[in-house]
């Protein structure tokens, strides 16, 4: 596969936990964990972390060159810092800056997301934009179990019809682990999900 970026967005403030990126989990800050399995995945060429937090990051031994000098910090531009800048906005400053055939978005919040998941998911995405069957790929949970409504009504499932939860339709519910996609697709819809996507089953922790 061609030039494969990964974008790994990071900022210093977290409205609901302060300062959640930088935490210890274990026994090293949360944002190691991914970090750690994106820079061990050998098909992916540069992680760029597009941050306003790069005095924090250098505390913790981040800089430029980090992973075998895969790693690149952007400081992240003034106006599009906040809690209530749009993730795509984020993404789209990241691929006018750094031009790629293929990128993989994740949060630092996806400690567990391994680097033979992380692979898995980049072949899938070759094969399916080479068949020609997707432009994109994100990650989600298959759900067979019986949903309400709040006032008590069935969702997916007739109450008096008590299909086995396994012979109920599957539902796919988008988990955030993971994005793949291009320049191209991402301009088609002006998102990190193109206008034709694959759905990737990841494991349930």
């Amino acid at each position: 596969m061609a030039k494969i970026v990964a974008l790994l967005p990071m900022k210093a403030h977290s409205a609901r936990v302060s300062g959640k990126n930088f935490r210890v989990l274990v026994n090293k800050p949360l944002f190691r964990w991914v970090l750690d399995s994106l820079v061990s995945v050998d098909e992916i060429d540069q992680i760029i972390i597009n941050t306003d937090a790069r005095d924090i990051l250098a505390s913790n031994g981040l800089v430029d060159g980090f992973g075998g000098g895969k790693v690149l910090v952007r400081d992240r531009r003034p106006e599009i810092c906040g809690d209530f800048v749009p993730m795509n906005t984020i993404i789209e400053d990241d691929l006018a800056a750094v031009e790629a055939q293929a990128y993989l978005m994740t949060h630092t919040t996806n400690p567990f997301l391994s680097a033979g998941t992380i692979q898995k998911a980049l072949q899938a995405y070759g094969e399916a934009v080479e068949q020609g069957t997707a432009d994109s790929l994100f990650t989600v949970n298959k759900i067979q179990t019986r949903f309400y409504r709040q006032d008590g009504s069935a969702v997916n499932h007739d109450p008096n019809v008590l299909l086995r939860t396994q012979d109920l339709e599957p539902w796919f519910e988008e988990n955030s682990n993971l994005y793949v996609f291009s320049k191209a697709s991402f301009a088609a819809t002006n998102a990190r999900i193109g206008g034709k996507p694959m759905m990737f089953e990841t494991p349930m922790l």
